[in-house]
């Protein structure tokens, strides 16, 4: 009786709170949103307008944010410039479309698969094995880059997809966020499929993964940029197997006479992940107000 008080009494408070909230406290909460708004959106304002503006207006001084005679002979540069190239443009495509599927894809599994155990299991050494993951998240990638091509190489797989796929797996923010998501879940729903005979895959396949489909969307999200950004300059050097991004990349470094055709360059290799980050965007704001919680 004393709980329900309590709530009752917290309950009310809220709602006394939020009706002495003040119209001027409100109208200076909206106005200072979108201010940062229009500030996180200015960038990719100007990466599409730049895109359109002809060479004249993209060397103009100061900048104008927005374009005055929009055209497309930027893309049409651009693509003359990828027929031009020694390898198709379809093959690019095809590797980039290879390495980032299957980056994203393993990285989801494996952590998936990782993180189930270590947060609806007890057996020795899972807290050890937990402290390890969040230790190997505080080095940056640039400090385990030379021992990370030492494994590549020992293991006879530089030079190919798996040298930018397999290390993509074993990024340690996927298994934390997805173990933490995890541990949400009761154990009730683990306990009555085991009582009906289902197996541990069955269970983690069919009842936790369907749960935690925020968490594995967001990982989804944050490993396809990853990957898409990724030149594979330093594994990869046929150059059959280099991704779209390295074409493009050398097409920016032809100097000013290039700068139209690399203007349309940066808006292609930003409208890709910002249209998966769009198509998903719920499943992110859901994973991150939830992880690191527990009840």
């Amino acid at each position: 009786m004393a709980e329900k008080v309590k709530r009752r009494r917290k309950h009310s408070y809220k709602r006394e709170k939020k009706l002495n909230r003040s119209m001027a406290g409100n109208t200076l909460l909206f106005v200072l949103m979108g201010i940062c708004g229009a500030a996180m959106a200015l960038p990719l304002i100007m990466v599409i307008n730049n895109a359109l503006k002809p060479l004249d207006e993209l060397f103009q001084f100061p900048p104008k944010i927005f374009v005055r005679n929009p055209t497309l002979e930027n893309f049409s540069d651009l693509f003359i410039l990828m027929n031009d190239t020694w390898v198709p443009f379809s093959r690019y495509m095809l590797n980039t479309i290879i390495i980032t599927g299957g980056g994203m894809i393993g990285h989801v599994i494996i952590a998936s698969l990782a993180a189930y155990p270590l947060a609806k299991h007890n057996f020795p050494g899972k807290k050890i094995l937990f402290a390890l993951v969040e230790l190997s998240m505080m080095f940056s990638w640039t400090v385990t880059q030379t021992p990370q091509y030492m494994i590549i190489s020992w293991m006879g797989i530089n030079n190919s997809y798996w040298a930018l796929i397999l290390p993509a797996c074993a990024f340690g923010m996927g298994l934390y966020l997805m173990k933490q998501f995890m541990e949400q879940l009761p154990d009730s729903l683990m306990e009555s499929a085991r009582l009906d005979g289902a197996s541990e895959f069955r269970i983690f396949w069919n009842i936790v993964m369907p749960n935690v489909k925020p968490a594995w969307l967001t990982l989804a999200i944050f490993q396809f940029q990853q990957m898409w950004n990724n030149t594979g300059g330093t594994f990869l050097r046929d150059e059959q197997l280099k991704p779209l991004q390295y074409a493009l990349y050398q097409i920016t470094a032809g100097g000013a006479a290039r700068a139209g055709a690399g203007a349309a360059v940066t808006f292609m290799i930003a409208a890709v992940p910002i249209t998966f980050f769009l198509i998903c965007q719920s499943n992110i704001l859901e994973t991150m107000a939830s992880s690191g919680m527990k009840e």
